[in-house]
């Protein structure tokens, strides 16, 4: 009878189990477009969501940060616009210790705050520089410069955040950028992948030797907003007259060479859609209305479409 009972729970369990995994990607209880900002003029850019469904999402139009839950429709203030000289802000991240970093676009600062907002760090680079987005290592973070495309890097450790320091300069690249933009570190730590927009390629960059040279792609691979998932990279692509996918695409064991698998349906006309981040089962992009900027409120960020 015992082992009965043993097996009657176990199948209970693993269908279950079955039910849950086989939920839709768009999950009830989580709403399918979040309400940033009704302010005019916020133009979110950036977003975040950690593993415990905290969402933060930057203003590039006037550096104001959003933080919310992917269960509830709308965020709030966390960051107000121009506090600690922050105008401006696209890329945000969380890095492995909880603290928020968040990119100052044309501020030409990275700052570092903690979980209540508190401001821990404010790195300067050249004056001039408009700082986009950032990828993390185990000891550092690498940083685009959309205005001198070059990657700027400051050692991260749990002690804290580094000075700013050139790292990877444009005359060091080839083809010369012209606007860098999205990059993810790979999964072992000795890659980055960085987009640039004024050619539509993906750079690959060894980590150890600063060497760069293009991903060899079977289509356009380029893009604002990345994620890398194993060796599946996401990426919000701009297909042309306001025209913006996500756009999947499949890279080799040594990141040198990229298949291109499919692209989400086209975002909503004007919505203008930057960068991704990954909700367990669904993937989310910001609707930055960039192209018809500042755009019109609600400010939202909504479920990619789906790829196949």
């Amino acid at each position: 009878m015992k082992r009965l009972i043993v097996l009657a729970v176990l199948v209970i369990t693993l269908t279950t189990s079955t039910t849950a995994a086989a939920r839709p990607w768009n999950e009830p209880h989580r709403p399918s477009t979040y309400v940033v900002s009704d302010t005019p003029g916020d133009t979110p850019e950036g977003i975040e969501v950690t593993r415990d469904g905290t969402i933060y999402v930057t203003s590039v139009g006037t550096g104001a940060v959003y933080r919310g839950s992917v269960r509830s429709a709308r965020l709030q203030l966390f960051l107000p616009a121009g506090s600690d000289g922050r105008t401006r802000a696209t890329g945000v991240h969380v890095d492995r210790w909880g603290r928020i970093l968040v990119a100052g676009a044309s501020t030409g600062r990275l700052f570092q705050y903690d979980a209540r907002g508190r401001l821990l760090a404010s790195r300067p680079a050249a004056e001039g520089s408009f700082l986009n987005d950032f990828a993390f290592t185990e000891d550092a973070v690498y940083v685009t410069d959309s205005a001198h495309n070059q990657i700027w890097r400051a050692s991260l450790t749990r002690h804290g955040l580094g000075e700013l320091k050139p790292w990877i300069t444009r005359d060091r690249i080839s083809p010369k950028p012209y606007f860098l933009n999205g990059i993810v570190g790979t999964p072992d730590g000795r890659t980055l992948l960085v987009g640039e927009q004024g050619q539509d390629l993906t750079y690959r960059v060894d980590i150890a030797s600063r060497a760069v040279r293009p991903v060899e792609a079977d289509g356009i691979l380029s893009g604002d907003g990345y994620l890398l998932e194993g060796h599946r990279l996401y990426v919000v692509h701009n297909a042309g007259n306001g025209r913006y996918v996500t756009r999947l695409a499949r890279l080799d064991r040594t990141w040198s060479k990229a298949t291109i698998l499919a692209d989400s349906a086209p975002g909503e006309a004007g919505a203008t859609p930057t960068t991704i981040a990954r909700d367990r089962g669904r993937l989310l992009w910001v609707n930055s209305q960039l192209d018809r900027a500042p755009g019109t409120p609600p400010y939202t960020v909504s479920v990619v479409p789906d790829l196949r």
